[in-house]
């Protein structure tokens, strides 16, 4: 009963793998050599939890043994990567009755919010089994603790009116629980392991915490045992003033009080969910966020006291798929008791309101998607119990900027650049805590990205270490400050291929920078990997990511084929390789002419229809021929708004409500559909987004019988920012083998573009000035967003070097901007340096995926040329560049006879 207790999460992560449960293991035995006995709370492995539930959404439509058979191979092979003698035997009571549950929900034709508790609470369930056999293994000796024999939710409704939150976002009572103690204290084993996100409620059915409970659960049981701190194993080590993940140069928070690590959680610090903080800090139990990767960095430590310190704003966070309603009616001014019923009717559909925003005539209020289950169905229904009242009006989807402090009304006046930030934004909504915590902003949610790197530029790029700040998240990464990764100078971990030809890269910016230089060893390298994917029948290379004919003909030459979005694409394709293999050739546009798809068969292309209208208004053109449909699956994926190709708000894809209406005019055209395409978005790196894609056009093939090919689309991700994991492709194909294995007879098409070429390409570009205004240095360079918009466009992310002097240390702190007259011509802010000077070579990176493509002669600039670098020891180092204005290519040889602008 005197038992010291420590209490330690790991998150999807850090139990997805034998390595991290290494650390695990190694970690329980530090906690006991300290005195202390640990409880290990575990969530289920990373993916798994939108794996199960997309697996009961196919289950109501009879479809979903390819997915349980996959859920049960990931863990499967866990178990044996873990060096367990019979993992099935370890899992098999517990996979029966998922399976079970699943074949339920298919006979039933419905999946309640009971039962897609009880499914969901499989994937922590499953990886605690694991667990407990492989601490045992070790020599450990553990138990497995069931958490809903330990968590009971609070009974806030009765049974029969309880709402779908009742079950998928319960909470319970945090008082300190003797029984439970005197019941661990009588268990032998020296390590407890349990499970995050779930609990019971009074009847003793499943139910769960919200996603990110793990966080909340770890909390609970601190708080029941009397613990003496509790710990957040995650993948990143302690809160930032920022997303690191967004922003490289986002600095660790050393040490927070309760309140301020609750706010800047609440307002979207991922790493921490804000419901594990209230029970901590009730029973003053020290909460330290740790990271699994990095076991020995401190950390943050989250505490009563917190770090001492005047008014400051410490993090910027975000906050996406929010979604605003405003209600609108002059009969509110002066009206006693209108926002009484307003909120009476929200109480009744089960909705948490996050923020609220009241003037005379009208309300404005903000739901958090993390709390609430907010489908269609739902938000209907509120909208017009609403309309009694008011005027109701949905603004989604929205994002929520903060600024999250102490005292902030205290600093109003300094925050007057910040504000600046907001000038041509359309702000929806302004809130200011009454803690005086948070300064929150509701804009668009597709600005969000980059007025968060705006903002956090302002506030941090130039500040001090103090007790409060710490190093930046590229400096820890890296092991030390100076560097962003890789060594003296800056650099980039992945796609570094130009450190070991930095004299070649030398020697072609002394000719004609600005310049982009492609790598063809990397290009042909990325392509090898993709054409050992087993679960793979063809891979045909996505020629809008990047057009020069050197590039394009590494690839022919692999046996890649080529998806064109474009005429002019096809045309180019078909210049350079006019005896290309029809079967190589796809197009896929997008709201295209009648001539341009009449062009596209007539260069013997595949072509891909995204609408009903070609076939309705132009069936002549389609008979007798063989297509392939882009259908939309309804949610897309990708690193920013602007990339993410699916859902109704996307202009890409047929929309699933569409397909009733495919037979009769297919009929009419006399048309044959072979093949099925979707495509969810851009930079994925999580490998379960393909497998989900298969598993919803292998249900829409059972509508077009002659299918044949299942064309999962492109954006396999590659890492740009510092301490990204590259997309784990083993996993991939192993997923996707499975899936094909579910639906024998159909291949499987990839269309990759930014994977192949992204990490092969560099921009060259000269410095021409140096500027200091007060604390901020600019390093201008002599080309800027005409040659690369991405920074611009889309926030995007790109290491940058001086490459003149990449062997010195990087004690610089400068944005690099270009010579274009607009204040967006940033390419990178607050990057460290070597100290650059005019005439300097900066080296952008990762810049071989829509860079050139992409550029403009605006304010009438020319762009970067290209140049083709050849593998090593090869004769000649340019293989294809452009022609300068006096006929030369830049290595100086005639240009030869290739199409267009670009030299032979």
């Amino acid at each position: 009963m005197n038992q010291r207790w420590a209490v330690l999460k790991f998150g999807g992560t850090s139990v997805s793998t034998a390595e991290r449960w290494r650390t695990i293991a190694a970690l329980a035995e530090r906690r006991r050599a300290e005195g202390l006995r640990p409880l290990l709370v575990c969530s289920a492995l990373a993916g798994m939890s939108d794996r199960l539930e997309a697996m009961l959404a196919l289950a109501v439509e009879d479809r979903h043994e390819a997915a349980l058979a996959e859920i049960v191979q990931r863990h499967l092979e866990l178990g044996s990567a873990l060096g367990l003698a019979d993992p099935e035997a370890t899992l098999r009571p517990d996979l029966a009755e998922l399976s079970r549950l699943a074949l339920g929900a298919s006979l039933l034709r419905e999946a309640g919010p009971r039962l897609k508790a009880r499914v969901m609470a499989f994937g922590e369930l499953l990886s605690t089994r694991l667990g407990v056999a492989y601490l045992d293994g070790c020599g450990i000796p553990t138990a497995w603790l069931d958490a809903r024999t330990a968590l009971v939710a609070r009974d806030e409704q009765p049974a029969r009116a309880r709402t779908p939150r009742s079950y998928l976002a319960a909470s319970c009572d945090h008082d300190r629980d003797e029984e439970l103690r005197a019941r661990l204290a009588e268990e032998p084993a020296a390590v407890v392991v349990t499970q995050g996100f779930i609990a019971r409620n009074r009847e003793g059915e499943t139910v769960l915490l919200g996603r990110g409970g793990s966080d909340t659960s770890a909390a609970y049981f601190a708080a029941r045992l009397g613990a003496e701190r509790c710990e957040i194993w995650t993948d990143v080590p302690g809160l930032f003033t920022a997303n690191p993940a967004l922003i490289p140069s986002a600095r660790l928070l050393r040490a927070l009080s309760y309140e301020e690590a609750q706010e800047i959680a609440t307002m979207g610090a991922k790493v921490l969910h804000p419901r594990s903080i209230p029970p901590l800090r009730r029973h003053r139990i020290p909460l330290h966020v740790l990271c699994t990767d990095r076991p020995e960095a401190p950390g943050t430590i989250v505490s009563e006291a917190g770090p001492e310190g005047g008014p400051q704003v410490k993090a910027v966070s975000s906050r996406n798929g929010i979604t605003l309603v405003a209600m609108e009616t002059v009969g509110m001014w002066q009206e006693v008791g209108f926002l009484a019923e307003v909120f009476a009717c929200i109480a009744r559909h089960g909705i948490s309101v996050d923020s609220v925003s009241t003037s005379e005539t009208n309300v404005t209020i903000s739901l958090d998607p993390g709390a609430n289950a907010l489908d269609g169905a739902v938000i209907r229904d509120l909208l017009g119990d609403l309309a009694r009242h008011c005027e109701p009006r949905l603004i989604a989807p929205a994002a929520s900027i903060s600024l999250v402090g102490r005292g902030i009304r205290a600093i109003l006046h300094e925050l007057g650049p910040v504000l600046e930030a907001f000038e041509e934004l359309k702000v929806h909504m302004v809130t200011q805590s009454a803690s005086d915590l948070n300064l929150t902003f509701f804009v668009d949610e597709e600005q969000s990205e980059r007025l968060v790197r705006q903002l956090h530029g302002l506030l941090f790029g130039h500040a001090a270490e103090s007790a409060v700040l710490g190093p930046a998240w590229s400096e820890l990464r890296a092991g030390g400050p100076g560097r962003e990764s890789g060594g003296p100078g800056g650099g980039f971990e992945p796609g570094d291929w130009w450190r070991g030809r930095r004299e070649d890269l030398l020697a072609l910016a002394a000719g004609r920078p600005p310049l982009y230089v492609y790598d063809a060893e990397t290009v042909e390298e990325a392509a090898r990997a993709l054409l050992g994917l087993v679960a793979i029948d063809r891979v045909l290379y996505s020629v809008k990511a990047n057009n020069h004919p050197g590039v394009l003909g590494i690839l022919h030459e692999l046996g890649l084929g080529f998806e064109c979005v474009s005429v002019p694409e096809l045309e180019h394709v078909l210049g350079l390789f006019p005896e290309l293999d029809a079967a190589r050739l796809l197009f896929t546009p997008n709201f295209a002419t009648r001539e341009e798809i009449e062009r596209g068969f007539a260069l013997g292309a595949r072509v891909t229809i995204d609408n009903l209208q070609p076939l309705a208004a132009w069936p002549e053109l389609f008979g007798g021929r063989e297509i392939f449909l882009r259908l939309d699956p309804g949610q897309g994926r990708g690193h920013h708004i602007h990339v993410r190709t699916a859902g109704a708000q996307s202009k890409f894809g047929l929309a699933a409500e569409q397909l009733d209406e495919l037979p009769a005019l297919l009929d009419l055209c006399g048309a044959r559909v072979v093949g099925l395409h979707a495509h969810v978005g851009s930079g994925i790196r999580t490998t379960e987004a393909w497998g989900e894609v298969a598993l919803f056009l292998a249900g829409a093939a059972r509508r077009f019988p002659a299918v044949r090919v299942l064309d999962l689309g492109g954006g396999l991700g590659v890492p740009e920012r510092p301490g990204q994991l590259p997309l784990d492709l083993a996993a991939l194909d192993a997923g996707l083998r499975r899936c094909k294995q579910a639906n024998p007879g159909v291949e499987l098409w990839m269309e990759p573009g930014r994977f192949l070429v992204a990490q092969a390409g560099v921009l060259l570009a000269r410095v021409t000035q140096v500027k200091q205004k007060g604390e901020v240095t600019y390093v201008g360079v002599e080309t800027g967003m005409n040659s690369l918009i991405r920074p611009a466009l889309y926030g995007a992310y790109h290491p940058i070097v001086n490459l003149s002097r990449l062997d010195e240390p990087a004690t610089q702190v400068a944005h690099v901007v270009g010579p274009i007259c607009e204040t967006g011509d940033i390419l990178g802010r607050s990057r460290r340096l070597a100290p650059a000077a005019a005439g300097d070579v900066m080296l952008i990176a990762g810049t071989g995926a829509y860079g050139r493509v992409m550029s403009s002669r605006y304010n009438m600039r020319e762009p970067a040329g290209e140049v083709l670098l050849a593998k090593r020891g090869a004769t000649c180092t340019t293989v294809r560049g452009d022609e300068d204005s006096g006929g030369r290519n830049v290595a100086g040889h005639p240009p030869g006879a290739g199409r267009g602008r670009q030299g032979g």
